[in-house]
């Protein structure tokens, strides 16, 4: 007797639902333009930057917690632009495409 038998026998009148889940990319404004990214050094460190985001602030800020969180990797919002340490260019640009958006490389 697996787990879903025993639930049924504790609760019969439960009816199971499936739920879809929702993406956040459904909340992010998708725009024409494509979002750049670049390479740059500062310090002597790598750092990868996006900018180019003509939506809503806040939907910029949660796409650059998205991005850090999947690379695991550090980085901050300044400006309008997202800053990520390290180089991450092809990584980054396969999250952006699977999101839906248009991305360019700049430089290198």
């Amino acid at each position: 007797m697996d787990l879903k038998d025993q639930l049924k026998n504790l609760f019969p009148d439960h009816e199971e639902t499936q739920e879809e889940t929702t993406e956040s990319t459904s909340d992010i404004w998708l725009q024409d333009d494509p979002i750049i990214c670049k390479y740059e050094k500062r310090k002597g460190k790598p750092i990868t930057i996006l900018e180019g985001y003509t939506g809503a602030t806040e939907d910029f800020k949660l796409l650059a917690k998205d991005i850090k969180k999947e690379l695991s990797v550090g980085g901050s919002f300044k400006d309008d632009k997202i800053i990520i340490q390290g180089d991450y260019r092809d990584k980054i640009m396969d999250i952006l495409k699977d999101k839906g958006f248009n991305v360019k490389r700049v430089g290198g």
